[in-house]
């Protein structure tokens, strides 16, 4: 068996993109040299790790406990390289940080830029993922800290919050909800919908609350970005779901915002990782930037 830690990356960003396509752009690899290392791995075992289907790639049996064990040695690595970081100047060491889509664009970048001015041994893995899928790899060790929202099931994880964030309903200064005082999501759910791109956690997330209210969101248009949907929300092109923080920045704002009465719109964002004390200390100097105020 001769796999190096680039085989492992590479098969683990498979793994979480689906594709050998993505993973290997991720990986910063070409398509023939990605599927070439894949084959040498499944050939050095004589077992296959991965599933082929017309939607992408799904781990075998091995392929499972392939990920398991990569996990391990990819988060080793990275904290004997942070323990020599002190002897060996340029060796970096690397935080995987799971947000969803408030977070990564509301709350974030000011944070993680001058966290990163301060910490030039340090680099950030940075990746927008629904709340959910979020809990799910850090439960299975593929990443350090997670920010989500209280609404998914964090029992077996350690959380802490991090801010509020409730959802508004915005929509254009003539429409026929603009003056009401709050609006429930199944009665908003007869108009238009601007959304963000399909992608989006948060457009993952309302199309999932659409679905178990029994009904689905009708997007008449894609943006990309929280800017580009209050702009064509204000022109009237639609409604659209988005956290309060994104309108309190927008001036001057042309459309109105509207409370949404429903439980999860009222969420506050967590941060979470399977044991807050186990995380490497390079883990916990991002934790503590994140929690100051």
């Amino acid at each position: 068996m001769h796999f190096d830690l680039t085989d492992l990356r590479l098969y683990l960003h498979i793994l979480d993109t689906g594709n050998i396509t993505a993973g290997a752009a991720r990986s910063h690899l070409s398509l023939a040299a990605a599927s070439a290392r894949i084959r040498a791995m499944e050939a050095s075992l004589g077992t296959e790790f991965l599933q082929r289907g017309r939607r992408g790639v799904s781990p075998t049996p091995a392929g499972k406990a392939l990920a398991h064990h990569a996990r391990i040695l990819l988060q080793q690595a990275e904290r004997m390289q942070q323990d020599l970081a002190d002897y060996a100047q340029g060796v970096k060491g690397q935080v995987r940080l799971l947000c969803n889509t408030t977070a990564i664009t509301e709350y974030l970048p000011e944070v993680l830029a001058d966290f990163l001015r301060e910490h030039p041994n340090l680099d950030i893995d940075l990746q927008e993922l629904p709340s959910a899928r979020i809990t799910h790899a850090l439960r299975q060790g593929a990443a350090d800290i997670g920010i989500v929202s209280d609404a998914v099931d964090t029992s077996d994880l350690q959380t802490q919050p991090f801010r509020d964030d409730p959802l508004v309903l915005i929509v254009p200064r003539e429409h026929p909800l603009a003056n009401a005082a709050e609006v429930s999501f199944s009665d908003a759910l007869h108009h238009d919908f601007v959304g963000l791109s399909t992608d989006s956690a948060l457009a993952i997330y309302l199309e999932e609350q659409a679905l178990h209210s029994g009904s689905r969101m009708q997007v008449r248009i894609r943006a990309d970005g929280f800017e580009g949907v209050l702009r064509m929300v204000a022109r009237g092109a639609g409604l659209a779901i988005v956290p309060l923080a994104a309108i309190e920045r927008a001036t001057p704002r042309s459309f109105n915002s509207i409370t949404l009465n429903e439980p999860w719109a009222r969420r506050t964002l967590m941060l979470c990782a399977r044991d807050f004390s186990a995380l490497p200390g390079y883990a916990k100097a991002l934790l503590q930037a994140l929690t100051l105020p």
